[in-house]
């Protein structure tokens, strides 16, 4: 089960870096988690500071 970012994405681009798997990409005025790619180890919702990324 990937996570995902929801609208309360800022676009800051700190969970791109913590993504150990490369799955996180900007998309259209929030970043994206490719679902195939996201291992759900949870990296990126820790260092989200809107809260923005969760387990789908």
């Amino acid at each position: 089960m990937a996570h995902v970012i929801s609208d309360e994405c800022v676009a800051c681009g700190t969970c791109v870096d913590e993504c150990p798997v490369g799955a996180i990409s900007e998309g259209d005025g929030k970043y994206e988690i490719n679902a195939d790619e996201c291992v759900d180890c949870g990296s990126c919702a820790a260092v989200c500071p809107t809260g923005a990324i969760s387990a789908e």
